[in-house]
């Protein structure tokens, strides 16, 4: 059933979809209500599992546990989960200091100082070859997901993320040269 299913959903039908959903969503969503404080928040997590799966079928192996496999998709969102929760407390308990970093930020001293690290990297960016300039750029200017870079350079992820981490590494250079 299950590499019938998967080959179904690859072909785009969506009964398939529905039914891989029916299948597998209670065994998720059971863990994930043990894991986490809220239903609400379970069913949530439960939605994200099954959306980042479906985009992620076409680059599961042929001979995966499917039923592991998304546990431990679902395991990844419950680390998230928390980890943006710790953050967010953090940055609730840190609201008289960023409040007073905000009036600090719009002294004039502060935007020159802004200036001149803009034009730094600005300058930094223009030694780079165009190719990591691009990359750079969409990555980190454009907020585009390296799954995406890689479609639209035509490239597999691994060599978007290799060609990632070496644009950085140039730029890091360039920077402290500039």
């Amino acid at each position: 059933m299950r590499s019938n299913l998967i080959e179904n959903i690859l072909s785009g039908d969506a009964q398939s979809v529905i039914d891989f959903y029916n299948f597998y969503a209670p065994k998720i969503l059971r863990y994930l209500s043990r894991q986490l404080p809220r239903e609400e928040d379970a069913q949530e997590i439960l939605n994200d599992v099954f959306l980042e799966a479906v985009d992620s079928l076409p680059l599961l192996r042929k001979h995966t546990n499917v039923s592991a496999w998304l546990y431990k998709i679902a395991h990844n969102k419950i680390v998230d989960f928390y980890r943006k929760k710790k953050i967010k407390s953090f940055l609730f308990s840190q609201v008289p200091y960023l409040e007073l970093v905000a009036e600090e930020i719009n002294q004039p001293e502060f935007q020159l100082e802004k200036n001149k690290i803009r034009d730094k990297i600005e300058a930094s960016l223009c030694r780079l070859s165009l190719n990591y300039q691009q990359i750079l750029r969409m990555h980190y200017e454009e907020d585009i997901p390296v799954k995406n870079i890689a479609i639209s350079l035509n490239l597999s992820f691994k060599a978007t993320e290799s060609l990632l981490y070496r644009a950085r590494q140039s730029f890091i250079k360039a920077y402290e040269r500039a």
